[in-house]
């Protein structure tokens, strides 16, 4: 018996620790979201190429103009909106069903660790679209995401470091096969985050 409470004890413990210095309500089903809405963005993207007379999956290296990059630039900015409005709402109501805050020291961590490469791969990303360096903007976009999601892991669930893992090694393959970018876009932000919330929804629900 006495045994039997040692180790509720222990678990107890472990777990206010855990909640202390980790945000665990992380939903999957913003990640469902995210990946359903990146997907949806890429298949509009390859609309939008046929629109403008390119043919995207015939391999031909294709000069974009001024006004589709501004518009492409665009329908990204939509998507990350989109992907963090929905990822606030599910996680929010995950917190609130949970009975923890959603903002506290832990998530001011988090955010910071996450937005610190994340920033720098925006300004990268900035940089490619000053020097119309356009093909190399998939693959810096995947791997400073997954950079971000690896950093974050230290104050959130361990798997997330893993989604990042998968985005880096995405965007370094990418790098060698230039010119398929709204391709690996749509495998790294569509399928890998819908995967990823499916697992994460049916572990931590």
């Amino acid at each position: 018996m006495e045994t039997k409470n040692y180790h509720e004890d222990l678990s107890h413990i472990r777990s206010m620790m855990e909640r202390s210095s980790r945000f665990i309500s992380l939903s999957g089903l913003s990640g469902v979201v995210a990946g359903l809405t990146a997907i949806i963005g890429a298949i509009y993207v390859y609309f939008v190429f046929q629109r403008e007379g390119i043919s995207y999956f015939d391999g031909d290296r294709n000069i974009l103009g001024p006004a589709l990059v501004k518009e492409l630039v665009l329908i990204g900015i939509v998507i990350l909106v989109v992907a963090i409005l929905s990822g606030y709402v599910f996680t929010a109501n995950k917190s609130k069903k949970k009975g923890v805050k959603i903002w506290d020291v832990t998530t001011k961590r988090l955010l910071i660790t996450f937005a610190v490469p994340l920033i720098a791969g925006g300004v990268f990303c900035l940089a490619l679209l000053y020097h119309h360096l356009f093909v190399f903007i998939a693959p810096a976009t995947l791997i400073f995401y997954g950079l971000a999601l690896v950093a974050a892991e230290r104050y959130t669930l361990t798997d997330v470091k893993y989604l990042g893992y998968f985005e880096i090694i995405l965007g370094l393959i990418s790098l060698f096969v230039l010119g398929w970018g709204l391709v690996f876009w749509a495998i790294g932000f569509g399928v890998l985050h819908i995967v990823y919330g499916l697992i994460m929804h049916k572990k931590y629900k």
